[in-house]
């Protein structure tokens, strides 16, 4: 595959996912490598929907900001970074654009058509509760 077909797929990847559309799944390789901060390394498209559902449970909805990614290619690497939002379950909106700007980072290797790994880096507190660190590191208290 050239460049461009992989990071259209990666593209499709976050439309789909911003749509709610179960679909993505088909994105990606049977045995999938996948990584997400809290949740951890697993394999397999199984590991995918238990993920969706873990998140999905605290989510009502997500966006990407697709227009402003800044993609990276290099071989069978496509690297997305960008910024993402949404509404948590209890109604709250993030990024606050303060503390939470919504930043993450995906990495995603392809065979063909597939996505064989996808790692996130990302902070999944989503809506800034982690007071503590928050506290810390914005320099409100000496450590």
């Amino acid at each position: 595959m050239v460049r461009d077909d992989l990071v259209e797929l990666a593209i499709e990847y976050f439309k789909k996912v911003d749509a709610g559309d179960p679909s993505y799944l088909d994105l990606f390789s049977e045995n999938v490598d996948f990584f997400f901060p809290k949740f951890g390394q697993a394999a397999g498209k199984d590991a995918l929907v238990e993920f969706g559902n873990r998140i999905g449970s605290s989510l009502t909805s997500i966006w990407h900001d697709i227009d402003g990614f800044k993609i990276t290619t290099a071989g069978n690497t496509v690297i997305v970074e960008g910024q993402e939002g949404g509404v948590m379950s209890d109604g709250t909106s993030w990024p606050d654009n303060n503390i939470s700007m919504g930043r993450f980072c995906s990495v995603f290797e392809f065979t063909e058509k597939l996505i064989i790994r996808m790692y996130v880096y990302v902070d999944p507190d989503f809506p800034s509760r982690d007071l503590e660190r928050i506290t810390v590191l914005s320099g409100e208290i000496n450590t």
